[in-house]
């Protein structure tokens, strides 16, 4: 299992994590089964949106003697009510629900303190300058989370939060199809047929900034919604208009900026598994680029995608990663110190390219990587 630093937390977390779904439902000798496989495989990130009692407390009898080898992405703001999950914003019930979460979970504390479901500007307002803002600070302050998360699936609300500077986490939809939607308070237009009929044109620049904010500001992405709840897997029902593999999503997902682990929700031993079958997969098995330049319905034609289809360079740059910092700088509008640091470290730089276009000729999506290299090396200077 290859393991990746969770922006400014400093916490490694591995690349393929796990969603709670496979738990819900399942028997506490179901759950330690689940547990058992993480162990073996390596996967030590858990994200625990549910507020099902039962599951937290399988999940907390199966964690125990062994919590110190888990990072626990806890959520405030999600509790069991009448038998039923529900958000909400009362300050009373998400100390309640907090403090059942610990309690049932056998833990005095969880590494990330995932602020839930915000997806609305006015809603990111009220959490930011309320009182749910102000517990999460009081839990960072007291050691009872080690930071501050938030999921959204809009990337406005998102982008704001990351500016602001509160959170150190973001949890976030990112797939191939969602990637195109412009940002929107209704979470349900990501997967509406009809916002897929016309084809669709590279990726939302809004998605594409808030993917570039969170690497240059240190803010850890943890993905969830990689295979769009099944979609993006079935021929019928992608929106792209035909089927990826597991495999080609999750390399997607963690060739984004920013993104640390993705959630996997398994719903089965053998579903994570699957997953974690990425980290022995080979480089063809991964590969989304040929794919997603055929799918039918998307094109991301000019749009570089980190996909790594430039390489090999004869001149040995780094065409991938020095476009992802010429991104990264455009978006900011100046070279931040981080990634002007990071550019210097590269062994081969952009003032290196002889402009011989062997890259071009190979990149699916007819990205101009030789104007991208010229661009490069003037803004870092070399």
């Amino acid at each position: 299992m290859e393991y990746r630093v969770l922006g400014r937390t400093g916490i490694r977390v591995s690349e393929i994590g796990m969603g709670c779904e496979g738990f819900v439902e399942k028997t506490p000798e179901q759950i330690r089964e689940f547990v058992d496989q993480m162990e073996a495989d390596g996967v030590n990130c858990i994200d625990l949106y549910s507020p099902n009692p039962d599951m937290r407390s399988g999940l907390g009898a199966a964690l125990a003697g062994r919590r110190d080898k888990f990072v626990l992405q806890a959520h405030l703001c999600t509790v069991w009510k009448d038998g039923q999950y529900k958000r909400t914003r009362k300050l009373a019930e998400v100390r309640e629900g907090f403090e059942d979460q610990l309690r049932r979970l056998g833990t005095d504390h969880v590494e990330i303190g995932m602020i839930h479901y915000v997806d609305s500007m006015q809603d990111w307002e009220q959490v930011r300058d309320g009182e749910v803002m102000a517990y999460a600070k009081e839990l960072l302050a007291a050691g009872r989370i080690r930071s501050i998360g938030l999921s959204s699936h809009n990337p406005e609300a998102a982008l704001a939060a990351v500016n602001s500077g509160l959170i150190d986490v973001l949890m976030f939809s990112v797939n191939p199809c969602y990637d195109l939607q412009p940002a929107g308070e209704d979470v349900e237009e990501l997967w509406n047929e009809k916002n897929y009929e016309k084809p669709l044109v590279n990726m939302d620049p809004q998605r594409q900034e808030l993917y570039e904010t969170c690497q240059r500001m240190g803010v850890g992405i943890t993905v969830m919604k990689a295979f769009g709840g099944g979609d993006l897997l079935n021929s019928e029902l992608s929106p792209a208009g035909k089927e990826l593999t597991p495999l080609q999503c999750l390399h997607y997902a963690l060739t984004r900026p920013g993104v640390a682990s993705v959630m996997s929700g398994a719903r089965s031993v053998e579903e994570l598994k699957a997953s974690v079958a990425y980290e022995t997969a080979s480089e063809e098995e991964k590969d989304y680029a040929e794919a997603f330049a055929k799918l039918p319905k998307i094109s991301w034609e000019g749009h570089c995608m980190y996909c790594g289809h430039c390489a090999p360079c004869p001149q040995g740059i780094d065409v991938a990663a020095v476009t992802k910092f010429l991104n990264l700088s455009k978006a900011q509008g100046e070279v931040p110190e981080t990634v002007r640091e990071h550019y210097a470290a590269l062994p081969r730089t952009a003032q290196e390219c002889v402009g011989c276009g062997a890259c071009e000729k190979r990149c699916p999506f007819h990205v101009a990587v030789i104007e991208n290299m010229r661009q490069a090396a003037e803004m870092f200077g070399r």
